[in-house]
């Protein structure tokens, strides 16, 4: 792939997915951004670049359907597996780009992306560094679904995310919301799919997550097959990259330089 910058829409299953794309540094991995339930490329704030220029490598950031300057979701009810689906997407990507050996990182849903993306895809992925990522439904989770729903209720939240992702807000909201509170989702687990993640993995989580527990980080890096890492960070909730992001980035550039 020639070194170029691309800020375009890509064409996906007939739908238009919203990507920004930069090839710097010729024969390096390239870095790919999974966002969180809430989130968008403009999210990720200057993570990418820093990280990119911090390794020498390469980066690529989405908007998933619905979020961001990507096509509206045709509705808000998801499929108990959506993030598999969302995995094979992300792959479906991939080929579209001709990228293999990628670098995946994920922040949350994206986290669960990634992990399912390194099983189901293990010839192209790399390795993975998933921050706060969910493999199963935890009571904790459920709560701060349930804060985040009063928080849209009574406070300036959706105002908040409107800038970000415009009319689409109501939908991507009752998307994350509506799924992970329903009651067919709560037995819903992708442990099964850890043991064919092969590739290096480094599980990111603050120690005060308000959406899991640390269950969530052990659990992962016992079952992984690959060399398998976690940097716990105290004092720190479900975004450290926001958080602390001087920590994220250093931690993330030392496991990429070790790959």
């Amino acid at each position: 792939m020639k070194q170029n910058s691309i800020d375009t829409l890509i064409n996906i299953n007939r739908k238009r997915l919203y990507l920004k794309l930069e090839i710097i540094y010729p024969n390096r991995p390239i870095i790919i951004f999974l966002h969180d339930s809430l989130g968008c490329v403009k999210l990720w704030r200057y993570l990418p670049e820093q990280l990119a220029k911090a390794t020498q490598c390469n980066i690529l950031i989405y908007d998933r359907l619905g979020y961001g300057n990507s096509d509206p979701m045709p509705t808000y009810e998801r499929p108990v597996n959506y993030l598999e689906l969302e995995a094979d997407l992300l792959n479906e990507l991939l080929q579209q780009l001709n990228i293999d050996q990628a670098i995946l990182f994920g922040h949350s849903d994206g986290g669960s992306i990634a992990l399912l993306t390194a099983s189901k895809y293990p010839d192209n992925i790399k390795a993975v560094i998933c921050e706060a990522a969910h493999i199963y439904v935890e009571d904790v989770t459920l709560q701060g679904i349930y804060s985040a729903i009063e928080a849209y209720k009574n406070t300036d939240l959706p105002q908040r995310l409107q800038k970000y992702h415009g009319d689409k807000v109501d939908y991507l909201f009752k998307a994350w919301t509506e799924t992970w509170t329903r009651s067919d989702f709560k037995n819903w687990n992708i442990e099964h799919f850890l043991q064919g993640i092969s590739c290096p993995l480094l599980f990111i989580q603050g120690e005060c997550d308000e959406y899991s527990t640390l269950e969530q980080v052990e659990k992962t890096i016992a079952q992984v097959k690959g060399r398998a890492e976690k940097y716990i960070i105290q004092d720190i909730g479900h975004t450290p990259h926001k958080e602390v992001p001087d920590l994220v980035l250093n931690a993330t550039k030392n496991f990429i330089e070790s790959l």
